[in-house]
């Protein structure tokens, strides 16, 4: 079975590339080369590359790897904690 890639819309990969942006930013601020960071994140300096870069084709787990190399794994547990319209749907449910 061959396998079906995944589509990213442009306004999608505008967030993509400001997730890049911001890890690029982290590093920088805390003075780690990309050196420092793939050999701490244990991936190759292209990857962290592309991850700057906002690539969404790299795995989430290079990802995550990167912000516990920068500090930053806590704010990956932000991801998706403010539902706002998942809470509302279920507060219909209870209707």
């Amino acid at each position: 079975m061959k396998n079906k890639k995944a589509v990213l819309f442009p306004k999608y990969q505008k967030i993509m590339e400001r997730v890049g942006e911001n890890i690029k930013l982290a590093r920088k601020r805390r003075k780690l080369n990309t050196i420092q960071v793939s050999e701490r994140a244990g991936i190759n300096r292209r990857t962290l590359y592309e991850i700057e870069k906002g690539n969404s084709k790299v795995a989430i787990g290079s990802y995550f790897n990167v912000l516990i190399a920068l500090g930053l794994q806590d704010d990956f547990l932000k991801l998706a904690t403010d539902d706002e319209f998942g809470r509302k749907l279920q507060d219909l449910d209870l209707l």
